[in-house]
């Protein structure tokens, strides 16, 4: 039977989208370096993203940017990128991580914990998590002064202290404690990089 993986990266971020993955790997397929990409450097997810991507018989990527977060919640639009991205793959079942389910047409089952339990789901979390700091490195370059390359766009004291400095960004999310606070009233920030 092949089976999709699927997980998330990108939850907490004041800034940057959501990234979900898809992965379905060989029957019988086992690496045992591949674990919740959290418990691994990234040094070690590179080289894993590059294996997984390799062997997968089917995966798939998707961001859901900073302002369908906003539109929906992040909720929400984890559930959409995590749709989108079981429905690019060929699977006759889906091992999604956490315990909201998505709308599919395939049998699902959701696994609190699945990163750590279920090798499709882990190799899943490597591709969503090694795609998504690659992607904020890139956005650092555009977004200069938040130090995006170093903490993803996660709420870091750095962050939140250029955040109160400059001004969120055209990708902060509007939505978010820690962003909105510092959104002036015509909607607009600060920040010249809008």
């Amino acid at each position: 039977m092949r089976i999709a993986g699927v997980d998330e990266a990108g939850r907490g971020p004041l800034a940057g989208p959501v990234v979900a993955a898809a992965v379905v790997l060989p029957e019988g397929y086992l690496n045992q370096e591949i674990t919740d990409s959290k418990k691994l450097s990234a040094k070690k997810r590179d080289i894993l993203f590059e294996a997984i991507t390799k062997n997968a018989l089917s995966y798939s990527i998707v961001c859901v940017g900073h302002h369908r977060i906003d539109q929906l919640n992040i909720r929400e639009a984890t559930r959409v990128a995590m749709k989108l991205a079981v429905r690019r793959v060929k699977a006759e079942k889906a091992l999604i991580d956490g315990n909201v389910p998505i709308e599919i047409d395939i049998p699902q089952e959701t696994v609190i914990g699945g990163d750590r339990l279920h090798q499709e789901i882990s190799a899943a979390s490597i591709l969503a998590k090694v795609w998504r700091d690659r992607l904020m490195k890139c956005l650092d370059l555009k977004y200069p002064g938040y130090g995006l390359a170093d903490h993803a766009g996660y709420p870091t004291k750095k962050h939140k202290e250029a955040i109160e400095l400059i001004g969120p960004s055209k990708i902060h999310r509007k939505t978010f404690r820690g962003v909105k606070e510092f959104i002036q009233k015509d909607g607009l920030s600060k920040a010249s990089n809008w």
